[in-house]
C-alpha cells in the first residue's frame, strides 16, 4: 500500500514537471561558516557558447540598448563579467560581492502592453546594469521593483530567444530569484532554499522541492537531468555538506554539489536531440572576491581575484580569452589582457 501511495504521489509530481530541457543550467548557494558563501553555477546548452571573462573598472559610461530612449549610466562598482559570444553578460560579481547569474526559464514573458513604451533594456546589458550600480540584493530589488524599463534582446544560435530568470546573492548571503511573468516582475526571496535551475517558475519549483523534502533525501532523490530533479538534488546536498570557513574547501564543496546536478558532457537521450550538457561552471567566492571558471573540456580550474584588480576609474578594461588560455590553473590574473571591451549584441 505504501508503494502504491508513493507511486501515485510521484505520478502527480511528474505531471507538473516539463520534459527534458534543452537549456539545463543549475545554480547552488553554498552556505559556509563565518560569512562564507559560494555561488556555483553551470551553463548547459545544445551548441557551444564561447564565453570570455572581462574585468571592468569603475567610472565607465554605458547604455542599455541601441534603441531610442535607452538608459544611460556610469558604473559605480568594478566587476568581473562572463560574456557569451563576446556580446552579452551572462553573469558576474562586483567588488562589493554582489553576484548575479542568468539561467534559462522557458516560462519567461518579458513584456506586456504596459511595458512596451518604457526605456529599452537589452538582455546583453541587464546583468551589467545591476552589478555596476548596486552593492546588495536589497538595492537590486528596489531598482527592479520600479520596473521603469522594457527588457528584451537579440536572438542567438539560429533564432533562440533568451528566456531567462536570475539568481541574485550579496555578501550577506541574501538571495532572491527574479522572474518575468507576462511582463510583471516577480521577486522571490529564496530563504532556506539553496538551489535553482530552469522550469517551472519558482513557486511551482519550490512546491516540488518541498515534496521531496517530505519524502526524505537520504532515502530517495530524483536522478534524471530534468530541471526539477537537478534542483531537488542540489538543494538537498547543499543543506547536508560541511559548513566551512576555509575558502578553498568551500569552493570545492560547492563544486562537488554542483557537479552532482550537471549534465555529463556529450550526454544524449534517444529522441531528445537537443538535450544539453554542461559546457562550463563558475564559482563566486563572495567573501574573498574570487571568481572561478571551469570549462569542462579544459584540465584546470582557475580564478580571477577581483581584490587584486585595479578597479579605479581610468583603469583599463581587462579580458581573459578562454579560447586561448586553455591550460590555466589557479590564480589567472596574469592572463588578463588590456581590451577595448566587448560589443553588446543589443
Amino acid at each position: 500500500m505504501k508503494r502504491m501511495i508513493l507511486g501515485a504521489a510521484l505520478a502527480v509530481v511528474a505531471a507538473l514537471i516539463p520534459t527534458t530541457d534543452a537549456k539545463a543550467c543549475s545554480r547552488v548557494n553554498y552556505h559556509g561558516s563565518d560569512n562564507t558563501f559560494v555561488i556555483a553555477r553551470c551553463l548547459d546548452w545544445k551548441t557551444p557558447i564561447p564565453t570570455n571573462l572581462y574585468v571592468y573598472p569603475q567610472g565607465i559610461e554605458k547604455v542599455s540598448s541601441d534603441q531610442p530612449g535607452a538608459i544611460k549610466w556610469t558604473s559605480k562598482y568594478g566587476a568581473v563579467y562572463a560574456v557569451g559570444y563576446d556580446g552579452g553578460i551572462t553573469e558576474g560579481m562586483n567588488e562589493k560581492g554582489l553576484v548575479v547569474n542568468g539561467l534559462f526559464c522557458k516560462g519567461t514573458v518579458y513584456s506586456n502592453p504596459d511595458t512596451e513604451g518604457r526605456p529599452p533594456m537589452s538582455l546583453a546589458m541587464f546583468v551589467g546594469w545591476l552589478l555596476d550600480l548596486n552593492a546588495t540584493t536589497d538595492e537590486c530589488v528596489e531598482v527592479l521593483q520600479k520596473h521603469d524599463f522594457n527588457i528584451g534582446g537579440a536572438t542567438f544560435d539560429g533564432g533562440t530567444v533568451s528566456a531567462l530568470h536570475w539568481g541574485i546573492t550579496d555578501a550577506s548571503g541574501k538571495s532572491v530569484i527574479v522572474e518575468f511573468d507576462n511582463g510583471e516582475i516577480k521577486i522571490n526571496d529564496m530563504g532556506d532554499y539553496w538551489a535553482m535551475t530552469n522550469d517551472p517558475q519558482w513557486p511551482s519549483m519550490r512546491a516540488i522541492i518541498d515534496y521531496w523534502g517530505n519524502v526524505g533525501g537520504t532515502n530517495m532523490l530524483p536522478g534524471t537531468v530534468k530541471s526539477p530533479d537537478r534542483c531537488v538534488r542540489a538543494n538537498f546536498f547543499a543543506h547536508h555538506v560541511e559548513a566551512t570557513s576555509d575558502p578553498d574547501l568551500a569552493v570545492n564543496i560547492a563544486r562537488s554539489v554542483l557537479v552532482n546536478s550537471c549534465v555529463p558532457y556529450t550526454y544524449l537521450i534517444q529522441g531528445e536531440p537537443n538535450v544539453s550538457s554542461t559546457q562550463w561552471r563558475s564559482y563566486a567566492d563572495i567573501k574573498n572576491r574570487r571568481y572561478f571558471f571551469d570549462i569542462v573540456t579544459n584540465f584546470g580550474l582557475y580564478y580571477v581575484d577581483l581584490s587584486k584588480c585595479d578597479l579605479r576609474k581610468g583603469a583599463p578594461i581587462l579580458k581573459l580569452d578562454t579560447s586561448k588560455e586553455t591550460k590555466l590553473m589557479g590564480e589567472a590574473n596574469h592572463a588578463l589582457k588590456k581590451s577595448p571591451g566587448f560589443t553588446p549584441m543589443y
